[in-house]
């Protein structure tokens, strides 16, 4: 493994030709735990087979992802949660974020499939009790447990992907298996606003059990990867225990400030700044903490060292900032603005969803077939600004023609700058960092997401709160109002909130569709930024590092090993049972050994 590796070192080249991932002079004199290469390049029909378990994990994450987003109104109302509501999408993403690190680590050490099965279980115990919650405060919780086993079940599809196909085809098959869960972004919103509003809210938690279930089943049975060395205690021994707190605590602590600022309290308040200089440091500590203590780092400093990662970074959190942004507020606004119920404002997202697939799949197949990545990176984030600038003017009255037009444009932007980023990253680096790099990447997405929901609420509410000062109204009032906006839709609701039609037109107008002006100002200039940070940081790699056939071979020659070692077994023990000579135990035993070796 170590020549492997080495040859790997000298394929591959860094940004600026210098020997590949090698860490720097601060870290040589701590020595690494020695880790299982799980390359394992499996043919065409047994890859076909471990994407139909991968993809049942992507379908799981997807439903729930748009499910809970399309029925959030319902379960705030049914709370009375109104702002603090956010706390329901953000808990998860700050805990499917912050772990997702954790479980690139954990793959590396106990193996893929242990993660990933553990990452379900963790998702299945998290949504069951979520379903069951009697108060708001126990829904954030249940539902920050189930993220902790979404950021594990995201990140390991990427990382046994990458190992199980070469890096020229990961595009294209990525691209499969992005297409599987078109029908969690076609049918996820149709079925949450339907449960939310015609059964009830908790079975947006509880329909994606069965579905997780059969993809943990899948995985264990489908599955065929290397096994990893070395005892339990050695394994446990292994996991930077400190830097999984570090990551936990600083995501919290400034997550915390952006749900709270301009609406619990004013954003210069101290319990505001405290937490988030707090949280600044923390990420500091962990940086320090990663780069010159941690003997097997959640996140090798050495991998920033290159400038395409660090530009892939910087993308795909902008993408996930903007995307997670899209998909919780693009429904929310049909619902206040336009009046539609949860489930036509559910299937009104259809668009963007659909397109998205549609561009991931487009995307790797082309990567698939030239090699090149970099002007598809480009394109999307230039089309992702332009879409977003003009979902702008969306007002009561635009045209709903032109609504689903601008949402496929989006929609084509962010998905040919999904998979296209993992490649350009893996290809950056060697093969021993791939699962690091990925959970990396997976986590600054989901970190993206995970700001986006809060500062995205920030910014509607106080757009709405301006819209309210030169009213009057009780605090009250506008407290009410600012948690649950669709009342202003509803005129039997008006005299018990002591406003007028025409204020609650005004609110509406210039508060709530200003708000949401505002969020997409924001994402139209975040991503704006992103195509910036591809055209100067994202190089180009050369796909093929020259020992794909080898590997293939191996993996072959495994499989057929594995074949005759269960036939050989399934003889034995029909042997075994059809006869019981004297002193046969080292025949039987050498016999399957002798043939193995044959």
């Amino acid at each position: 493994m170590a020549s492997t590796q080495a040859a790997e070192a000298a394929e591959v080249p860094t940004d600026n030709g210098s020997p590949n991932s090698q860490p720097p002079a601060g870290r040589t004199q701590l020595k690494e735990p020695q880790l299982t290469d799980q390359t394992r390049l499996l043919p065409h029909r047994q890859v076909i087979i471990v994407l139909f378990a991968l993809s049942l994990c992507n379908l799981v994450t997807t439903l729930d992802q748009v499910i809970v987003s399309a029925s959030l109104s319902t379960v705030s109302s049914a709370f009375n949660a109104g702002s603090v509501s956010a706390w329901i999408p953000a808990a998860y993403l700050m805990t499917s974020t912050a772990f997702q690190p954790l479980y690139g680590r954990l793959s590396d050490i106990f193996g893929r499939k242990a993660a990933i099965t553990l990452a379900m279980g963790i998702y299945i115990f998290g949504n069951l009790l979520a379903g069951f919650s009697k108060s708001i405060i126990m829904l954030i919780v249940c539902r920050a447990i189930a993220g902790v086993g979404d950021g594990g079940a995201t990140s390991m599809v990427q990382i046994v992907i990458s190992d199980i196909i070469t890096l020229r085809d990961r595009g294209k098959f990525m691209g499969y298996a992005g297409a599987v869960t078109a029908t969690g972004y076609t049918i996820g919103p149709i079925i949450g606003g339907a449960l939310a509003q015609h059964v009830t809210w908790r079975w947006s938690f509880w329909i994606t059990l069965p579905v997780a279930l059969l993809a943990s089943v899948a995985i264990i049975f489908l599955l065929p990867l290397k096994p990893v060395q070395g005892d339990m205690r050695s394994k446990l021994l292994m996991i930077d225990y400190v830097g999984v707190l570090l990551t936990l605590g600083a995501c919290t602590m400034i997550m915390l400030p952006l749900v709270w600022g301009g609406v619990t309290f004013p954003w210069n308040s101290a319990i505001i700044l405290g937490p988030l200089v707090a949280g600044i440091v923390a990420v500091g500590v962990f940086c320090v903490w990663e780069s010159k203590a941690a003997k097997l780092p959640l996140v090798p400093m050495y991998i920033f060292r290159h400038m395409t990662v660090v530009g892939v970074y910087i993308c795909m959190f902008i993408n996930g900032y903007v995307f997670f942004s899209m998909l919780f507020y693009l429904p929310q606004f049909f619902q206040v603005i336009l009046g539609y119920s949860s489930t036509r404002s559910g299937s009104f997202i259809i668009p963007f969803v659909l397109s998205l697939v549609f561009a991931a799949l487009a995307s790797g197949m082309w990567v698939t077939r030239t090699g090149k990545y970099q002007f598809i990176i480009y394109f999307g984030f230039g089309l992702y600004a332009v879409a977003c600038g003009c979902i702008t003017i969306f007002t009561a009255q635009t045209s709903r023609v032109v609504m689903v037009v601008l949402l496929v444009l989006a929609g084509l932007g962010a998905g040919v700058t999904m998979q296209t980023t993992t490649v350009a990253a893996q290809a950056s680096v060697e093969r021993k960092d791939m699962a690091v790099v990925s959970a990396v990447r997976n986590f600054l997405r989901n970190l993206g997401g995970a700001l986006a929901l809060p500062s995205s609420a920030a910014l509607l509410n106080n757009a709405m709160r301006v819209s309210m000062n030169s009213f009057s109204l009780p605090s009250d009032t506008i407290t009410t109002i600012i948690n649950e906006p669709a009342l202003l839709r509803q005129s039997s609701n008006l005299t018990s909130l002591g406003i007028t039609s025409t204020q609650a037109d005004f609110i509406l107008t210039q508060g709530y569709n200003k708000g949401f002006r505002n969020i997409f100002i924001l994402n139209s200039a975040l991503s704006a930024v992103a195509f910036v940070a591809s055209v100067v940081l994202i190089q180009h790699k050369e796909l093929l590092r020259g020992d794909e056939d080898r590997l293939k071979m191996e993996a072959k020659e495994a499989l057929r090993k594995e074949k005759e070692k269960s036939k050989i077994s399934a003889q034995t023990k029909t042997e075994m049972g059809a006869n019981t000579p004297t002193n046969s135990g080292e025949d039987i035993e050498m016999d399957p050994v002798a043939a193995v070796k044959e």
